[in-house]
């Protein structure tokens, strides 16, 4: 990772990317560094990932409520205030949203699971 000098962050400029789910959709504003990745994701009303994901974030519940469903078959759901942390390729996880959510997610190389030697 590189160093990065103190900044604020105005979201309300940051341009969204859409990512369609199987259905729904979430908005991604995306801040990128070298090794570290900062978004303000929003799912819609109805969302359900596309897709398992096995990278690791740290997600933080900023507003409404979803489910990150593990792979294993375990829900666990997150409401404003909540968060999960999870280091990459040791749970896969989707998310889903009846009401819609607003969420912040950090994810880069910090979240590598140590090598074995």
């Amino acid at each position: 990772m590189s160093n990065i000098n103190f900044q604020t962050i105005d979201w309300s400029i940051v341009p969204p990317t859409e990512h369609p789910g199987d259905t729904g959709s979430a908005v991604w504003k995306t801040l990128q560094w070298p090794g570290l990745r900062v978004r303000m994701v929003e799912y819609s009303k109805g969302y359900f990932a596309n897709h398992w994901c096995s990278k690791g974030h740290i997600v933080h519940c900023l507003e409404g409520e979803f489910v990150s469903e593990l792979q294993s078959g375990e829900r666990l759901i997150l409401t404003a205030g909540m968060s999960y942390v999870v280091s990459d390729n040791l749970s896969s996880h989707r998310s889903i949203t009846e009401a819609g959510v607003k969420l912040l997610i950090i994810d880069g190389d910090f979240l590598k699971p140590d090598k074995v030697t």
